[in-house]
């Protein structure tokens, strides 16, 4: 999957099952390895994760399915808290 480093800034992230995580505010890179590490998130969805003192979260790069209008990555069910229903 090539992308453009600025081409992920702004873009919304959402799981595979459809729940918004957050906006994309940065991208942690790799120097050494030269490859994105993470993206650290803001705008962040507050009924799903849990970020007490901390401003953002970062997702690693390997959770990323597709990226295109949105960025979509892996559902992992122990990370996010329950969405409601």
């Amino acid at each position: 999957m090539k992308t453009q480093v600025t081409e992920v800034l702004g873009l919304s992230v959402y799981t595979d099952k459809a729940v918004f995580v957050g906006d994309v505010d940065d991208v942690v890179i790799d120097l050494d390895g030269k490859k994105i590490k993470a993206l650290a998130l803001g705008n962040l969805n507050l009924d799903i994760v849990d970020i007490k003192g901390y401003k953002g979260l970062q997702i690693p790069y390997r959770m990323i399915r597709s990226i295109g209008d949105i960025i979509l990555i892996r559902h992992m069910s122990g990370v996010f808290k329950q969405t409601p229903k």
